[in-house]
């Protein structure tokens, strides 16, 4: 019978430190689920943190964008409408040359009548002033010549300079 109450007392014993085990197994898996969770906390609100950062960057890019997008839409209007004032100006001009030339057809068409019944000192005298005007048209007509070519060269030069997008 000793025997049976010492075994007795030595399982009461053993199933004591079982349970203070058990116990102590659950408070370190306990321990360990708290510890994971505040990992997973903290991750989270640095993925939190990454996405604020991340969106602040992609506000920040779309806003230079759009003013970047404006630049350049302010500017292609100015040079339009610069465009169009240049092309208004220009048409004046040819209406003015139109009007000119239609004068001088006719001043030219009087002349002609003239020339006819002019006398021979006359005619000398209109050739000189023939000549005269012949010299001043061809002297504008070289002036305008080395115009246009430089405006060729300069709008060469522009298209030349101008970026170009290829395609793939």
């Amino acid at each position: 019978m000793v025997l049976v109450e010492a075994d007795v007392g030595v399982t009461a014993f053993i199933q004591r430190w079982a349970v203070v085990g058990l116990i102590v197994a659950g408070l370190l898996a306990l321990l360990e689920i708290k510890r994971l969770e505040v990992e997973l906390t903290e991750e989270r609100l640095q993925a939190s943190t990454y996405r604020e950062q991340i969106t602040a960057e992609r506000t920040a890019a779309n806003a230079r964008v759009a003013k970047v997008s404006a630049d350049m839409a302010a500017n292609y209007q100015g040079a339009l409408n610069d465009a169009i004032q240049k092309q208004a100006t220009l048409q004046d001009a040819a209406d003015r040359t139109r009007r000119e030339r239609d004068s001088l057809r006719k001043q030219l068409s009087d002349a002609e009548q003239q020339v006819a019944d002019a006398s021979p000192a006359a005619l000398i005298e209109y050739a000189r002033s023939l000549n005269n005007v012949f010299g001043q048209c061809s002297q504008r007509y070289a002036e305008l010549a080395i115009r246009a070519d430089g405006h060729a060269t300069d709008a060469a030069t522009c298209r030349a300079a101008w970026p170009v997008i290829v395609n793939p």
